[in-house]
């Protein structure tokens, strides 16, 4: 426990008497709460009966809604600061559960059959509690059958083993619903009245931790101090959880248990099922909408993975067969050509002359992913992403409907503990027309904000800077593999590597390795920054805070991830001069070229470096961690195998989820969506590796969640939240930086405008279009003797054939030495630089335009879906609006039928 927690504990002196002793604890069978709650609010402990998948407590009528685990500590010593501290968790332990059964829950405790030190706290949440805590919630319940639904829902003989067995996973019944009312509780589809039917574990799961986080466990003056949070924060307990409803292999005895754990692992997270659709009904059912909704977007976004990994597979196939047909990769290999060519040193005094030939292999990569087949894709992958976001947002308007998520936000979700807490000020709401309770004035929330902008921003400057740490590596470590790897590679055992490890590829490969090593370290200690900033600028909602903390991680992310790939696209090559005048950096290290086969290579090579480092890394922390701790935890605290462990005790051994929720998952889906979108121009196979990815991870996700983490807390959400707008914004850069990537990383548009312009006169004399004789067109010539002593290199690193040779060539389109204008752009640069800036305008347009309207095309909102959310508002107008007249002319309809029956009585007298 920190320092900060204790002070907390200690705050105020401690006047309770002594410790209560275990085993005093244990023999009078009850727990005194705290002396200020109502006399005879005691909470009992029972023994376990010795069935483990149990899930009531001892009476076998109340359901455990939620589990409290504390552990009972010790201390017969009253003078030092650590009794004082025990005595202060168990008071403040007592009086939160004084509190709770003050608010109506029951209570039951029992002690551990594994540890005798731990206690589990059961929670039961009575009928009437729960009846008040949904009108409070605006939880949505059955009132009609759904009327409008008349498509059949069986699949047809092709889709239907890709479905899970309708026979074991039913359909689930489709209703019309609305918010609960206590007072219309007929009106309400209700089987039996303790609201075993009417109440599903999840929304009971629910309410109880509304509760749980309201509950106050400490009162002093005008202050309360509340919420399980802070009480688990402080060790005062050690966990809490609502339960799983049976083993996720072994099915379950028990009569009033559904078996859902046990159907979602055989039936979805199980390996056997990773071509299988997910039973997203069962999921939102068990898990709530929030990992319901997050593991629907993780399908559908899988599903359209297929059709661009497809079209990406075809491009890359297209390249593969090409790159030795191709003229230019020819005309590399060539040794007429090629191999006559002679290349100027990349860098000063230690780089040796050599031959453009030595690059064939790395010419050939080249044309694998640089060819026309990229540009269709690149063009392909601009309309998908519109596609993938239209229909998706189609595609959870229909889940919000059916889930009952529709205008969640505004009606349903209430303030967090932690804002709450902190009310202390008023201001005037021009909504409710009333002075209301807030956290800060309109000065401070300003400056919560301000500081969150600044230490965002502070840490994307040290992202930057490791990045520039990066790039001083390259341009220091390319010297010394041009001085060593050449050398090294000369050895006979190592000749066939020759051709395929240069110095430019070498330096990329360490400098990816190094660049995810750093991404990963910031990672971890940006996210505990992010919290605290967060948690400073206290949010609403938890919709709000989960919101605030997305947007600041995804920005440092985006930087983190992506500021590599974009120095090797944007940057890298494009100012370095000419051999006699090359650009420095910090005026010592000279400027970085791109590898002889292009800078797309090594874009290539950094995506699927990180893209893979990424994946690896995540798996291990998703899955090997998770697995080792709670088998370490099995191996330390299992007692013999006779004995059986109760449901909440195998609950409390997995692993707790954590505070953060779902975000990293999103998060990772996220920037995999980037890498798949941003650069995809120079790696067509991003989506298919992401696809492969995806299928891996959704049952991963599902085995994680459903056998070694404990019963997520039940929450509703109405969509993605941040990461639709962030979605948004990615696909918009997207076009921008792909046709980027084709203008200015790529050899397309060079050989576009040698092509249509420079391969026929009056350039040359040719009258038909042509490739031959690009390469040559490409290089420029340069004077050996304009080398000065600072850029000239070393005698003795000349190769042996590098005789009475004036000139070398290097990438450019400069003058030659004799131009009146020597080693100036000459017109070809002019005619490129025009080329690719039209380009870049016009497909943009081209494609932003198709995005637009495609966008208009389809409407977020599906026609028949606006009618089926019409069709249920009036229902349920017309029920409940019904049902309450009639509550209110009943009375009086059966006072006029006594008036005119008496009048009737006393007419036949008369």
């Amino acid at each position: 426990m920190s320092e900060t927690e204790d002070n907390d504990i200690l705050e105020d002196s401690d006047t309770d008497g002594g410790d209560v002793e275990m085993a005093d604890m244990i023999d009078s069978k009850t727990v005194q709460t705290c002396r200020t709650m109502p006399k005879g609010s005691d909470v009992p402990i029972v023994d376990f009966n010795g069935n483990q998948d149990f899930l009531f407590f001892n009476d076998g009528k109340r359901r455990i809604d939620f589990v409290l685990v504390y552990e009972y500590e010790e201390s017969k010593n009253g003078s030092n600061k650590k009794a004082s501290v025990i005595r202060r968790k168990k008071r403040r332990r007592e009086f939160f559960e004084g509190s709770l059964m003050n608010k109506g829950l029951h209570l039951e405790m029992t002690q551990s059959v594994v540890d005798e030190k731990l206690f589990f706290v059961k929670l039961h949440m009575p009928f009437d509690v729960l009846c008040a805590n949904a009108e409070v919630l605006h939880i949505k319940l059955p009132i009609k059958c759904n009327d409008l639904r008349t498509q059949s829902s069986k699949h047809n003989c092709c889709t239907k083993p890709f479905y899970p067995n309708e026979d074991v996973i039913g359909k689930e019944p489709d209703y019309f619903t609305a918010p609960f009312r206590k007072d219309l509780l007929n009106r309400f589809q209700l089987k039996e009245r303790e609201g075993r039917e009417l109440f599903t574990p999840t929304m009971r799961s629910r309410m109880v931790y509304y509760i749980l986080s309201r509950a106050e466990y400490d009162i002093k003056g005008e202050n309360k101090k509340f919420g399980i949070t802070k009480l688990l924060a402080g060790g005062i307990y050690k966990a809490a959880y609502p339960l799983h409803d049976c083993r996720f292999n072994v099915k379950s005895k028990e009569e009033d248990c559904p078996n859902e754990r046990y159907l979602l692992y055989s039936e979805w997270a199980h390996p056997k099922n990773f071509y299988k659709m997910q039973p997203l009904d069962l999921i939102r059912k068990y898990f709530g909408e929030k990992i319901g909704i997050y593991f629907a977007w993780l399908g559908f976004y899988t599903f359209m993975l297929s059709l661009a990994a497809a079209f990406g597979l075809g491009c890359f196939i297209y390249g593969y067969r090409s790159r030795e047909s191709s003229t230019w990769s020819k005309e590399v290999c060539d040794p007429d050509i090629g191999g006559q060519i002679v290349m100027c040193p990349q860098c000063d005094n230690n780089c040796p002359y050599w031959r453009l030939n030595t690059t064939c292999e790395s010419s050939k990569r080249l044309c694998v992913f640089d060819n026309f087949g990229t540009l269709v894709f690149a063009v392909f992958m601009s309309v998908w992403v519109t596609l993938f976001l239209e229909f998706w947002k189609r595609y959870q308007a229909k889940l919000e409907y059916k889930w009952d998520t529709v205008e969640f936000q505004q009606q349903e979700e209430q303030p967090r503990p932690e804002y709450e807490a902190r009310c202390t000020y008023e201001r005037f709401s021009p909504i409710t027309q009333s002075n209301e309770k807030v956290p800060y004035t309109a000065c401070g929330k300003c400056m919560r904000v301000s500081c969150g902008i600044g230490t965002v921003l502070f840490w994307i400057l040290l992202i930057v800077a490791s990045v520039v740490g990066v790039i001083v590596y390259r341009l220091a470590m390319f010297m010394v593999f041009s001085m060593q790897l050449r050398s090294d590679l000369n050895r006979k055992e190592l000749e066939p590597f020759r051709e395929y490890i240069t110095p430019q590829m070498a330096t990329s490969i360490t400098a990816s390795i190094i660049n995810v090593i750093i991404i990963m370290i910031l990672n971890i200690v940006y996210e505990k920054v992010a919290v605290w900033i967060t948690d400073f600028e206290l949010p609403r909602t938890k919709t709000e805070y989960e919101n605030s903390l997305t947007l600041k991680m995804f920005l440092f992310q985006f930087v983190n991830f992506y500021s590599s790939c974009f120095y090797i696209a944007f940057f890298k090559g494009k100012i370095v001069g000419y051999p006699g005048e090359p650009v420095y950096w910090l005026g010592k290290f000279r400027n970085e070229e791109c590898d002889p086969g292009g800078c797309l290579t090594e874009l290539t090579t950094q995506l699927s470096i990180i893209m893979t480092g990424k994946a690896v890394w995540n798996n291990i922390q998703e899955v090997l961690l998770p697995w080792l701790k709670n088998l370490m935890f099995r191996h330390c605290t299992q007692v013999g195998s006779e004995k059986a462990i109760p449901r909440w005790e195998q609950d409390y051994q997995l692993q707790p989820m954590g505070t953060l929720g779902l975000f990293y998952e999103y998060l990772e889906m996220v920037i995999q969506f980037g890498f798949v979108t941003l650069f995809v121009a120079s790696f067509p196979l991003a989506p298919l590796l992401a696809l492969v990815n995806n299928l891996f991870e959704i049952r991963v996700d599902a085995w994680k969640f459903t056998t070694q983490f404990r019963r997520i807390v039940p929450e509703k959400a109405q969509d993605i939240g941040a990461w639709q707008p962030i979605l948004q914004g990615v696909t918009i850069l997207a076009v921008v930086t792909n046709t980027a990537i084709i203008a200015f990383t790529s050899d397309m548009i060079p050989r576009l405008v040698y092509y249509w312009a420079f391969s026929v006169s009056p350039y040359v004399e040719n009258s038909n279009h042509t490739m031959a004789g690009f390469i040559d067109s490409s290089l420029s010539v340069f004077n050996i003797s304009h080398f000065d002593d600072k850029t000239r290199p070393r005698d003795d690193i000349k190769p042996i054939w590098f005789n009475n040779i004036t000139t070398c060539r290097y990438r450019d389109y400069r003058n030659p030495p004799d131009h009146q204008n020597p080693y100036q752009f000459n017109v070809y640069y002019w005619h490129v630089i025009a080329a690719k800036l039209a380009f870049m305008i016009v497909v943009e347009h081209i494609v932003y335009f198709t995005k637009f309207m495609l966008s208009y095309l389809i409407p977020d909102v599906p026609e028949a879906l606006n009618e089926q959310i019409k069709r249920e508002r009036f229902l349920t107008r017309d029920i409940l609006n019904n049902s309450q007249l009639t509550d209110l002319i009943k009375p009086i309809r059966e006072k006029l039928q006594t008036d005119v029956a008496d009048f009737t009585e006393l007419e036949e007298l008369l």
